[in-house]
């Protein structure tokens, strides 16, 4: 029985229902790990200047959710968890660019490429993946001999 209602789950959401699950819950998680026990905020100086860390979480959180429920829309329609899923990581790599530039903090502009790669890159390469992109088999033509 729960294999079926896995099934089931795993063809409503298809592919980039499936990727829009996996990263609202990991901005989620990763949003309520800056309320439980914020890090320094080594390189966010821009950000905590408006507001402590604490605050922020609630950035990642709320694009963690609208993320996670954008993956049970109709195809076309999920393109809104595509953008909030692009938004915290966004924020916080112009956060890191400014440190470097400013010069608070040297190593920011590694976290910044590291962000514009492995979240705002993957997540913009996502948005563009068909759904179904393997082509159909073709069809034998009927009435020709092989």
């Amino acid at each position: 029985m729960p294999c079926r209602a896995a099934r089931r789950l795993r063809k409503k959401l298809g592919r980039r229902g499936a990727f829009l699950v996996i990263i609202g819950i990991g901005k989620t998680c990763y949003g309520l790990s800056f309320l439980v026990t914020p890090p320094g905020n080594h390189g966010l100086q821009l950000l905590t200047r408006v507001c402590d860390l604490r605050h922020w979480s609630w950035l990642w959180i709320i694009c963690g959710i609208v993320t996670f429920a954008s993956a049970f829309l109709r195809i076309g329609r999920d393109g809104l968890g595509f953008m909030a899923a692009l938004i915290p990581p966004t924020v916080w790599a112009i956060a890191y660019t400014v440190a470097v530039i400013t010069g608070d903090y040297s190593r920011g502009g590694f976290v910044a490429i590291w962000y514009l790669t492995s979240h705002v890159g993957v997540i913009c390469w996502a948005a563009t993946v068909p759904e179904y992109s393997v082509p159909p088999a073709p069809r034998p033509r009927r009435g020709k001999a092989a």
